[in-house]
């Protein structure tokens, strides 16, 4: 007889004291793809705090495919990140693209993220490891399920065992969307490993009509949570404007993935 498992292994991590990662509660990290100025980020802020976001994101250095791109605004960026967050009672989460990131991301952010192009950047993921500060780790984009999983206990034989992963979607034939979101990976990771997981439906799709479609999959997954780009002026986002919700769409947004929350058994702060 087939037993279906449900039960996760999943030990939550305290953000703070009212904000937990893989508890009851799911948690809403949103905000811009690259700290821009001062008042785009700002103007993300506020729309977070008012739609019950709990946690920032933003990128300050960012890893383009072309080098021409914008790369980001480096340390002023984190400035920005943090002045704004605590304006509105946010926590910050923020990518570290190399070891030497690793100190001043730890000083301005309260989660540090690493990449999906650095998922398998073993010194990087080293240095996490030895900070007293929770780690993201996204999926590689051409990564198996037990090369992630793998990768994040690289983080925790440095003692950083304050690990939360994030399934962004895959390289698959596909060419529609940006990449293919594997709801699969989220769950299977919720049996196998004692992390929380969240899932990332602006990456996985790369189109914005799509990601509270691939959003409600995640949570239905039982993805822990979500992170999700926003920008007040998609249209001249200096990174990634086709998958950003515009901010005036976020009320919506945050209602029907509060819905599917509720549907799973679960709330959302």
């Amino acid at each position: 007889m087939l037993t279906i498992e449900t039960e996760s292994r999943t030990k939550p991590i305290f953000l703070s004291p009212d904000v937990i990662i893989g508890g009851h509660e799911l948690v809403l990290m949103a905000g811009p793809c690259s700290v821009e100025s001062y008042e785009q980020t700002r103007a993300a802020a506020e729309a977070v705090y008012r739609n019950g976001g709990r946690v920032l994101r933003g990128g300050a250095f960012k890893p383009r495919t072309s080098p021409h791109s914008f790369q980001g605004l480096g340390e002023e960026g984190l400035k920005i990140l943090r002045a704004v967050a605590d304006e509105f009672g946010l926590l910050v989460i923020t990518e570290a693209l190399g070891v030497e990131h690793i100190p001043l991301v730890s000083e301005y952010a309260d989660i540090i993220q690493l990449g999906s192009r650095n998922m398998q950047h073993f010194p990087l993921l080293w240095a996490a490891g030895e900070q007293d500060k929770p780690v993201m780790l996204k999926r590689g984009f051409m990564a198996t399920i037990t090369e992630w999983l793998l990768a994040a206990e690289h983080i925790a034989t440095r003692g950083n065992e304050k690990i939360m992963l994030c399934e962004r979607g895959i390289r698959t034939f596909g060419t529609e969307t940006r990449n293919t979101l594997d709801t699969s990976a989220i769950a299977l990771a919720k049996l196998d490993a004692p992390w929380p997981v969240l899932g990332d439906p602006s990456h996985a799709t790369g189109r914005a009509d799509l990601v509270l479609p691939a959003a409600r999959a995640a949570i239905a997954a039982g993805a822990d949570g979500l992170l999700v780009e926003v920008h007040s002026n998609p249209g001249l986002a200096l990174s990634d404007g086709e998958q950003a919700l515009p901010l005036g769409v976020l009320p919506e947004f945050v209602d029907e993935i509060r819905k599917m929350a509720g549907a799973m058994g679960r709330g959302m702060g």
